[in-house]
């Protein structure tokens, strides 16, 4: 018998470990002892309102103590958890409502202007399982009274290690999201391979994550590597922003803190108008885009502290490849986490030599069992063991790998194929460059060239000067032919929840006229 609940919570309390700190939040200090009750209590509730092993749980809730008991508590019970992103629309919610069929909502009050008119539909259905965290709202259980009286003691379900547990939504860039469906055991294999094998979390570790817990890589950092460890987690509802997260991490002294390059860069912008201390981090990391060496060597210039950069996957649910501390090579991904089979493969399957870009394949026991009602897409992607990451990589001669772009990111100039990365990395090296995006431009040739699109530090001013110097300076450093022959500037990149570049956004603007050409 294994449960994720049981393993992540209970086992502290059985081992003594239950007077520990778990959860900082919102001003309350919770034990593994008293998250062990609450989350025994959200089991007794769900199951008083007839949700059962196999059911989903849809969770549509901010970095919170309860999103940490909601999750869990489904998970005890047998029942599957669905985590779902909190900056959607209603027409999303009501595709996430008849995906998953759910047996019952938890939601925060701050999101129920858009969820709310999704449940008409399902409302018979779901009866009095729609359940409202925060402010009471009129017509809908309250998450006091809903827990109100219910025992604090609950065997965990007879669940084994490879039973469904919760579902994560894949980006929905190229179509409507998919649910990869992982299993109860999948967290303890990333935590033990990765947050302990190469992060080396321990018990006395304090983790903070500007990612929120509705994503794979959030989830991981505030959710399964603490509770793993028997750590602290501190959790913030608040949309992630460079000031307030410098200010957070400073107040609050995590000794771990996950975030993405977008706000790594953003931070080193706020960071000159500010003394902010972050001496209690030990380590910092990066993930849902490649880091640029820059950023890396401007960070650790100005707070002494290593990002690591990193590769992961909502189907394989955390980061496989992984830099180390003390041996990071600025803009490589490192190399593959224990635990993890890498692979780099030409179109036929064929190990490609050292240096030549192919595509990624990724093996490893917390791979997700396959999509949603999705067995094509399943079989396309999970063949056999392997996964096809869709990432283009190269391997260098010692074993580090390097990013080469997501495979219908890349495209070819003059016969030659390009590395929007590479081109990127470049761009930001430049003193003016805060962040870049390139994608390939069809010229009135119908040939394709490289185009960048170009955020500006502040006090930076953009104009044809500018986007001159920047060409001269790409060309300097590549190759003639990956100069972008158009540069547009732009107030802000088109990103997803996770941070990660909407680059089909920006090939959709494309064909518009040019701020600067």
């Amino acid at each position: 018998m294994y449960n994720l609940a049981d393993d992540l919570v209970d086992r502290h309390v059985r081992d003594a470990r239950g007077d520990r700190m778990a959860i900082v939040s919102e001003g309350r200090q919770v034990t593994y002892r008293e998250l062990s009750e609450l989350v025994n209590r959200v089991g007794h509730a769900l199951t008083a309102r007839g949700v059962t092993a196999g059911d989903r749980v849809l969770l549509v809730l901010l970095d919170s103590l309860e999103f940490v008991a909601a999750f869990l508590g489904t998970a005890k019970i047998g029942a599957v958890a669905v985590p779902t992103n909190t900056t959607l629309r209603t027409a999303d919610y009501a595709y996430f409502l008849e995906e998953t069929r759910a047996a019952a909502v938890i939601v925060h009050a701050a999101l129920l202007s858009e969820v709310a008119p999704a449940l008409e539909r399902p409302r018979q259905r779901l009866d009095n399982r729609i359940v409202v965290v925060g402010d009471r709202v009129s017509g809908y259980s309250h998450w006091d009274d809903w827990l109100d009286g219910r025992p604090g003691a609950l065997d965990a379900a007879a669940t084994v290690g490879t039973d469904d547990a919760f579902w994560l939504w894949t980006s929905g860039s190229t179509g409507k999201p998919k649910a990869a469906v992982h299993r109860h055991r999948d967290w303890a294999y990333c935590a033990a391979n990765y947050a302990v094998g190469v992060l080396g979390i321990t018990a006395s570790d304090v983790t903070f994550s500007s990612s929120k817990l509705f994503h794979a890589y959030g989830l991981g950092n505030s959710l399964a590597f603490p509770l793993y460890a028997g750590a602290t987690t501190v959790l913030s509802p608040a949309r992630p922003q460079a000031k307030t997260v410098l200010e957070f991490v400073q107040q609050t002294r995590p000794t771990l803190f996950f975030s993405v390059p977008t706000l790594y860069a953003a931070m080193l912008q706020e960071a000159p108008g500010g003394d902010y201390d972050l001496s209690s981090v030990r380590l910092a990391v990066s993930a849902a885009e490649p880091l640029p060496a820059e950023i890396f060597r401007r960070w650790k210039e100005r707070f002494d502290i290593e990002i690591l950069d990193g590769l992961g996957s909502t189907e394989v649910l955390h980061i496989y490849l992984s830099a180390r501390a003390g041996e990071v090579r600025p803009g490589s991904s490192g190399t593959p986490v224990p635990g993890y089979d890498i692979l780099v493969v030409d179109a036929d399957g064929h190990y490609v030599s050292a240096g030549t870009v192919g595509d990624l394949l990724v093996s490893g026991d917390s791979r997700a069992v396959g999509y949603w009602n999705r067995p094509e897409l399943t079989a396309d992607r999970m063949r056999g063991r392997w996964f096809v990451t869709g990432d283009k990589y190269s391997v260098d001669a010692d074993g580090y790998y390097w990013y080469a772009g997501r495979a219908d990111d890349m495209f070819k100039v003059s016969g030659q194929w390009v590395s929007p990365i590479e081109i990127e990395s470049t761009l930001v090296e430049h003193a003016s460059v805060l962040e870049a995006a390139v994608i390939a431009f069809q010229e009135e040739s119908k040939l394709h060239t490289a185009k960048a699109f170009v955020v500006l530090r502040q006090g930076c001013t953009a104009g044809s000067e500018l986007a001159k110097e920047l060409q001269d300076f790409v060309k300097a450093r590549l190759t003639p032919y990956k100069c972008p022959r158009r540069i547009e500037f732009l107030a802000e990149l088109p990103k997803s929840a996770a941070g990660k570049v909407l680059r089909y956004k920006l090939r959709e603007s494309a064909s518009a006229p040019d701020g600067v050409a």
